[in-house]
């Protein structure tokens, strides 16, 4: 492959489908998706601001020297009440626990992403996003339960479905929640020299 359309290859350092549909609706087709095999256990009394970053840098660097010519896009997202990060859920248990827990109150959604460019540069941002439940009734939590959108899922739950009917308000970007802040990333992108159709 020659350098010039290496230099133009756009990898997604990812296995979310909602990030991939993000980036789309923007108007990018990653010529390359992988998800980064890495450690994403959180460190004693870490800071969910923190760990988010981390994450994300690391999940680039593992990628780094495999794809070194390339434009990297990795990113990380998580749901905290307060300091408590809470899981991305994978069973039924667990899911109801973090629904039982955000019912009725403010939590915030994080989402950091890392932006290598082939000049190695590292561009590294994280959006912060206020999401207010409403007080879930037990059928309501069974309701959800039993759709299976929680599954895999960070504090159980995927705010454009069935959680939707659910939030009495967002404070921030909507698509920071889905996993992606897509108009920070537009201008991280127009940053490193990335040529959109529409840009001015």
């Amino acid at each position: 492959m020659n350098k010039f359309i290496l230099n133009n290859q756009f990898l997604l350092g990812s296995a979310s489908p909602r990030r991939l549909e993000l980036l789309k609706q923007i108007g990018i087709n990653p010529d390359l998706v992988e998800a980064p095999n890495i450690d994403e256990t959180n460190f004693k009394k870490e800071l969910p601001s923190n760990y988010v970053k981390r994450m994300a840098i690391e999940k680039s660097l593992i990628l780094q020297p495999k794809y070194e010519n390339s434009i990297i896009l990795t990113a990380d997202t998580v749901v905290a009440l307060g300091r408590r990060i809470l899981p991305k859920t994978t069973d039924v248990k667990m899911a109801e626990d973090c629904l039982r827990m955000i019912s009725g109150r403010r939590h915030k959604v994080l989402t950091s992403f890392a932006l290598c460019s082939p000049n190695k540069i590292l561009k590294v941002k994280t959006v912060v996003s206020l999401v207010k439940f409403k007080r879930l009734h037990n059928e309501e939590i069974k309701y959800y339960l039993e759709t299976n959108e929680w599954n895999g899922k960070a504090g159980g739950y995927a705010i454009q479905g069935v959680a939707a009917s659910f939030i009495n308000f967002i404070s921030g970007s909507y698509s920071n929640v889905m996993g992606l802040p897509l108009a920070e990333l537009y201008r991280a992108l127009l940053s490193i020299g990335y040529h959109f159709k529409n840009a001015r």
